[in-house]
């Protein structure tokens, strides 16, 4: 059966009496056509005006002639006169007949009646006028003549009712005009905390989220990281101060996250989610928003441009509250199923239309991407949370703190202990727990005091910050670290690193280094769990390397086919690739910890209590030495790199005090003859200074760094989260005349001649921890085959847009780029040496006040997949190489120009 045809409607149809009253459809498109059009319609404009009048009261048709008279009014106002006039007419016309408008006097109520009969008048007035309105002033104000308006009992309007409002002038005007960036030792709290709790108590009491944003704005204004600090100390106390069920929300916010990495909550946010929101709260099109992003690269800055360009919006916005948008995050990363996409649209619409002001919308939108790039890293954030928490307190605590007339009175090196005492306590228990949810409250209660690394101690199923080893590029640099010390040397097999859980109801967690979850990667090392525990051991956390093996031979693989296992929900009935887990160490067993317990003591508990499965669960190899032992550590290194392995980990058994090592003053030595590199952190000497220091006898120059030139004693205990020569790591790539160094590919060229077809050159950059900022170092074009580009081409496709963006705001880098890489790789780089340059901004302040770092001819080596872009090398790593080539006298080397690359 066939659909029946709708009944059309003729064009020249006569308008009912209801849509008389606000113009007709017709009449109004009359006056967008071109003036022929115009002059055509207008005797039929007329005909029908003088058969609709005929039929009109007598009121309307005055009314009309008193509209066409003042419709002057339409050109002589500007839009947002005329909008506010029309506004206010019309809520005039939606109260109830015969109520008084509000806070009206007895005299006005007697004269309403004759009020209420004008308003037929001057609605006719308003509606017939309308039409004269330009296009811009319309898209504003055509929304408010069709809202609905629903009068109360008393005649005032609900608050819901859609109006217009400035959005020009909005912003929290109260924290804007707090100086965070002021010496926490003269920032005074009680000075801003008043108003500041008056201004938050009419939306509900808690911190607004233009206090962070304020405090973001701040940071980004400035590279000077002890400014970054101290303004992340004064918005913290504030915080502390005023409302402390804030301070979580607030330090997961500025850090940039909302939950730590062993937690799988991710936002799930496409950027066509925030585009789509941009436009709809913004009032853009595809067009401006494409030419915003093209512009100025960066999410957030486009939505402060958006936000900034909008005069008006429909409703109000509630203001936004830092616990308020975290909440808001969380419900995100928490949405899933059907419908789910369309929930978070309507968060982050909700989100952007209640940022007040351009600054919010910029670093709401930051949030929503994950990239904030405020510099409020880490480390940054700890040492922050150390030093406010020194100062303040939550109201009703009882904990100790110091006065700030107190602290102003200590010099810098006593200032820089207090400082440092609180400093390690905080990163020791964050490092032992990882997660803020824990280490924050924890803060609250008992502030920086020793019971704080109890409360924060290793627990089961959370893992703890792998600690680290220290490079060295030969074997003779790392026995002239260790002389004199008893050392144990280990394969470095080229696996996964993995830390086991197990509790005693038998439950196991695997995570990674990363701290990420492992769990249902490896089910075959589950299951293997309950046969290697020994008798006696009822809970563990034990380290190992996962490596793919052959379990018939023992043959080890590449790590390459380690990473053709499913990453998640592997059956173990269709597992593929075997693998073995190598342990290596021991951090805790039947609820106590072992980190302060000597390696030797860990390796021993370790090798008696649990039991070896050949070829799926078993020691790393090794051997005990000291540095006279040169020929069986040589031997031992070679082996290692014979059946595959990266090279070897050599680590500080005892931490027993070598006397052949004290100082005269009895001090126990690090065990090395040397002194100490200079540290990045402090500027370099110059080159008159290094000349100087040539000429002077070597006990001149122990007498005049005596002070500097004991270094920390090498202890054996495992200590979370930190790199130091108590582990050291000798690789086979490594070599005195070789270094290497892992960059992040960041941006590149289309190539040229044979290259046309692929990325030739490739901007890599190092990462720089303090800021959070990548800092462009080089161009490569070396070291890389045709299959590699082939494959670089189709990750970095420009057809597709796949892994490319904008101009980030949060390089460093003064060329333009064909592309820029979306950063999620770290390449490993062979070069010749460091030099100065005048084009690259990595490292500048640490070497040299006005130029940063390059490398002559870089070469590609390969693609660490075993490290994320957080584990790229450094700009003061960058700076280390420098002055190590300085030392070896390589620095008669010329400054790198931008194309002096290898052919």
């Amino acid at each position: 059966m066939s659909t029946p045809s709708k009944r059309r409607k003729t064009n020249y149809h006569q308008p009912s009496p209801q849509t008389q009253t606000v113009g007709s459809l017709d009449f109004f498109f009359s006056k967008q056509k071109g003036p022929k059009d115009s002059e055509k319609t207008e005797k039929i404009d007329e005909t029908d005006r003088s058969q609709q009048i005929s039929n009109k009261p007598l009121a309307l048709q005055q009314g009309d002639k008193q509209g066409d008279r003042k419709n002057v009014d339409a050109h002589t106002l500007t839009d947002e006169e005329y909008a506010r006039k029309l506004q206010a007419e019309w809520e005039e016309q939606d109260r109830v007949p015969g109520a008084p408008p509000a806070n009206s006097t007895p005299e006005q109520e007697d004269g309403q009646a004759t009020k209420n009969e004008k308003n037929d008048e001057s609605i006719q007035k308003a509606k017939d006028t309308f039409h004269h309105q330009p296009a811009s002033s319309l898209q504003q104000t055509c929304a408010t003549d069709r809202a609905p308006t629903v009068p109360e009992a008393n005649g005032a309007q609900k608050k819901d009712t859609l109006s217009l409002q400035s959005a020009a002038s909005a912003g929290d005007a109260i924290s804007s005009t707090v100086p965070f960036d002021q010496s926490p030792l003269t920032f005074d709290t009680s000075k801003y905390i008043p108003d500041l709790k008056k201004h938050w108590a009419t939306e509900g009491g808690n911190a607004s989220y233009g206090l962070l944003t304020r405090c973001f704005v701040l940071v980004n204004s400035t590279q000077s990281r002890i400014r970054i600090v101290d303004t992340l100390v004064n918005f913290l106390r504030t915080i502390i101060e005023a409302d402390p069920e804030s301070l979580l929300p607030a330090v997961w916010l500025a850090t940039n996250a909302i939950s730590p990495p062993y937690i799988s909550l991710e936002l799930g946010l496409g950027g066509s989610a925030i585009s789509k929101a941009l436009k709809k709260t913004c009032m853009l099109d595809n067009s401006g928003l494409k030419t915003l992003y093209d512009k100025y690269g960066d999410a957030g800055d486009v939505a402060f441009e958006a936000k900034k360009r909008q005069s008006y919006t429909l409703r109000k916005p509630k203001p936004l509250t830092i616990k308020g948008v975290f909440e808001s995050l969380v419900k995100i990363a928490n949405s899933k199923g059907t419908g789910s996409q369309e929930f978070k649209q309507r968060i982050v619409e909700r989100l952007l239309q209640d940022s007040q002001g351009a600054e919010e919308s910029r670093y709401l939108v930051r949030t929503l991407c994950q990239h904030l790039r405020i510099g409020a890293v880490k480390t940054t954030m700890l040492i922050a949370l150390s030093r406010a928490f020194l100062l303040s307190r939550p109201e009703g605590a009882t904990f100790h703190v110091k006065l700030q007339s107190d602290i102003a009175k200590f010099n810098k090196e006593a200032l820089a202990e207090v400082h440092s005492r609180g400093e390690e306590l905080v990163k020791a228990c964050f490092a032992r727990r990882p997660n803020y949810n824990d280490l924050v409250p924890c803060l609250l209660e008992v502030g920086i005091s020793d019971e704080l690394l109890l409360r924060c101690g290793l627990g089961l199923h959370i893992p703890l910050r792998p600690m680290l080893g220290s490079i060295t590029r030969d074997l003779s640099e790392m026995l002239t670290k260790l002389q004199g010390r008893d050392f144990s040397c280990e394969y470095k097999y080229d696996g996964q690193r993995a830390q086991v859980h197990c509790d005693e109801q038998g439950k196991v967690s695997i995570f990674s280094r990363h701290l990420e979850v492992m769990t249902d990667k490896y089910p075959d090392l589950v299951a293997l769990v309950p046969h290697i525990r020994g008798e006696g051991v009822s809970s563990f956390i034990l380290e190992g390397e996962v490596v793919a093996i052959d379990q018939e031979t023992g043959e080890l693989k590449a790590f390459q086919t380690l990473t053709n296992r499913a990453k998640k929900d592997v059956a173990i009935e269709s597992i593929k690739v075997a693998v073995c887990l190598f342990s290596f160490d021991l951090m805790y067993l039947n609820g106590e910890e072992l980190l302060d317990r000597p390696f030797r003591e860990r390796r021993e508990l370790l090798r008696s209590l649990f039991v070896e499965i050949p070829n799926r669960f078993t020691w790393v190899k090794n051997i005990d030495a000291t540095s006279s032992d040169s020929e069986t550590v040589l031997d031992f290194f070679k082996s290692a790199t014979d059946i595959k392995c990266e090279g070897i980990m050599v680590k500080i058994l005892d931490n027993i005090p070598n006397p052949a090592l004290q100082d005269e003053d009895g001090d126990d030595g690090t065990g090395a003859t040397e002194p100490p590199l200079p540290t990045t952190s402090t500027k370099s000497p110059t080159s008159k200074k290094t000349k100087s220091k040539s000429k002077t006898t070597a006990s001149d120059k122990t007498d005049e760094k005596a002070p500097n030139t004991r270094r920390k004693p090498l202890l054996s205990t495992y200590t979370p989260d930190k790199r130091l020569d108590s582990w050291l790591k000798v690789k086979k790539d490594y070599s005195t005349t070789s270094d290497t160094i892992d960059l992040i590919p960041i941006a590149a060229w289309h190539g040229s001649g044979r290259k046309a077809k692929w990325w030739s050159p490739i901007l890599l950059a190092v990462r720089n921890p303090t800021t959070g900022s990548l800092e462009a170092v080089t161009k490569c074009i070396s070291g890389f085959t045709d299959k590699f580009y082939k494959e670089n081409k189709e990750r970095y496709n420009e057809e597709t847009g796949d892994n490319l963006i904008g101009r980030p705001g949060y390089v460093e880098y003064v060329g333009r780029p064909d592309v820029w890489f979306e950063p999620q790789e770290v390449w490993e780089m062979a070069f010749a040496d460091v030099t100065k340059s005048p084009t690259y901004l990595a490292a500048i302040g640490l070497v040299d006040e006005e130029r940063g770092l390059s490398m002559r001819f870089p070469r590609f080596l390969k693609v660490r997949e075993d490290k994320s872009i957080d584990e790229a090398s450094t700009a003061d790593f960058l700076a280390e190489l420098w002055f190590k080539q300085e030392a070896r006298g390589g620095g008669a080397v010329k400054d790198v120009k931008e194309d002096d690359e290898e052919d």
